[in-house]
């Protein structure tokens, strides 16, 4: 979601090449990152007690690296979108429909991301498990 409105946003902003790869690669680095720490999250959920504060630590340090990361690409983002948002807006409200189109995509997507599940039973995930 957030790499799709940096591209639309590189485009109306007419960003040179040399910027939007910029913006490219620091958003695949967020999701490479994000990847990693998904893969590392299933590598020590596991159901040994006996390593669990150095899972936790594991846990943590690569959510840091998201975090990281994360903030380094914001920071990226302000530097190179800042002197431009002045054609970014006048881009952006060109046409009326277009921040209309913006609203609902992010209804969209919050709607997709943050969606109930359909179980009945109380505490019961998706997955299978049960929450305790």
């Amino acid at each position: 979601c957030a790499a799709l409105y940096a591209f639309v946003a590189a485009y109306w902003a007419q960003l040179p090449a040399v910027e939007t790869a910029l913006i490219a690669l620091c958003v695949a680095a967020v999701l490479a990152l994000e990847l990693v720490n998904s893969a590392i999250e299933r590598a020590v959920d596991k159901p040994d007690t006996t390593h669990w504060w150095s899972a936790g630590a594991a846990k943590d340090m690569a959510a840091g690296a998201v975090l990281v990361m994360a903030v380094g690409t914001l920071i990226v983002a302000l530097c190179v979108f800042w002197p431009r948002l002045g054609t970014l807006w006048a881009n952006f409200t060109l046409r009326p429909t277009r921040p209309a189109w913006l609203v609902l995509t992010l209804v969209l997507f919050c709607k997709f991301i943050f969606r109930s599940s359909n179980s009945t039973e109380k505490g019961k995930q998706p997955n299978g498990k049960t929450d305790s």
